[in-house]
């Protein structure tokens, strides 16, 4: 009974250890994992091998050491085109535009003296290297003191040089030499198309330096200005315009300028702006710049009724208000309003046309006058008392 006992755990202990030589041999086979590599799931880890990253942090293609695949690219080259060419203009533009503060002089009762009080503000840009800054008219209006801020945030006094309201321009001048500056590209809006891409610099709010992006929505539209009379021609946009992008650069993609950011159709609209094409811009800033003032031509020594007048009596056409005794329109007998026995005011001429156009109004006639140059000789359409006739008149040269 003892011997048989004997074999049976000898038979246990052979079976055993054959177990375990099996077990041995298996993991002998597998191959070792290999440093800092991430642990089975559910197996926390207490430390790191040295440069790599942590238990559930992403790895990248690029620090596994392979190639990223097409469409999935890095840093800059993520970016469209057309966004890096207006990366490219904003660039090159951001020493062209400026801030300016429209300041006037107010009456201190408890001091007895004037001080200064912003009036409003807009945005500019820089004409040239003599420090000229075009802007609008209705920024700088009834203003009596100009400070101009660049783009490295100093501010400079700058003096009005010349205006001209019916066309809401005006350029200043800064008071000292000022280095780094850049003249904005000038560009030409006689061939631009509706839809392409426009840029709109400017200082929104007051946040200087702000850029919008848009197109071109529509050409020659007809808006009456600062100046109460219509500005042709005008650039409407879709970029972002706000009350301080007055006076504003408005760019092509080549970063040239081809208009001046001016208004918007409502305080309340949205995506409905308006420029001053840079044509115009390039016809008015050179002569205000040469002489302090505009001189374009007119008929000389007469002087209108204000349209809404007129148009509040019924009368369509320019009804002449005075014509100065001496002048050419004189002597051909142009004459203006008048009173008759009774005190009642009574009108004489209206023009009613020129040359081959047709004159609805003082509007109509300022602008087809805009056409011609000094010493034309124009025919105007005269109407008094229900009777045509024409007068020839040289045109001269006024502000």
């Amino acid at each position: 009974m003892k011997s048989r006992t004997n074999r049976i755990i000898f038979l246990a202990v052979i079976a055993l250890s054959l177990a375990l030589f099996a077990c041995a041999d298996t993991h002998k086979g597998e191959p070792a994992a290999p440093q800092g590599s991430a642990p089975a799931s559910g197996v926390t880890v207490g430390s790191q091998g040295a440069g790599q990253p942590a238990a559930g942090v992403p790895v990248t293609l690029a620090e596994r050491g392979q190639a990223e695949p097409p469409g999935q690219v890095s840093g800059n080259s993520r970016l469209t085109e057309d966004e890096r060419n207006t990366i490219e203009i904003v660039r090159k533009t951001r020493n062209s535009v400026v801030y300016i503060t429209n300041l006037q002089y107010v009456h201190d009762f408890f001091y007895s003296s004037d001080q200064p009080v912003p009036r409003g503000s807009g945005s500019g840009f820089v004409w040239d290297d003599q420090g000229h800054i075009v802007t609008n008219f209705h920024v700088i209006d009834e203003g009596d003191k100009f400070m101009v801020s660049l783009p490295n945030q100093k501010q400079v006094e700058a003096a009005l040089v010349g205006r001209d309201p019916t066309k809401d321009i005006a350029v200043l001048k800064l008071g000292q030499q000022v280095v780094g500056l850049a003249p904005v590209m000038i560009g030409t809006s006689r061939d631009l198309q509706v839809g392409q891409k426009v840029i709109a610099i400017g200082n929104p709010f007051g946040f200087d330096h702000t850029v919008t992006t848009g197109i071109v929505s529509a050409l020659g539209r007809s808006i009456v200005g600062a100046g109460d009379v219509t500005i042709r021609d005008m650039i409407q946009t879709d970029a972002s315009i706000n009350p301080g992008n007055s006076g504003g650069p408005l760019l092509n993609s080549s970063g040239e300028l081809i208009g001046m950011n001016t208004m918007i159709a409502t305080p309340t609209s949205s995506g409905v702006g308006f420029a001053i094409p840079v044509d115009t811009i390039r016809k008015i800033v050179p002569q205000i710049i040469q002489s302090g003032k505009v001189t374009r031509p007119d008929i000389g020594g007469v002087s209108f009724v204000r349209d809404e007048v007129a148009q509040r009596a019924g009368i369509e056409g320019a009804v002449v208000l005075e014509v100065s005794r001496g002048s050419a329109a004189y002597d051909q007998g142009l004459r203006g309003l008048y009173r008759d026995n009774f005190g009642r005011l009574l009108i004489r001429d209206v023009v009613t046309g020129i040359d081959a156009t047709a004159v609805k109004s003082y509007d109509d006639l300022f602008t087809a006058l805009d056409g011609y140059k000094i010493g034309d000789t124009v025919t105007l359409a005269v109407e008094r008392e229900g009777k045509a006739r024409k007068v020839t008149i040289q045109l001269v040269g006024t502000d």
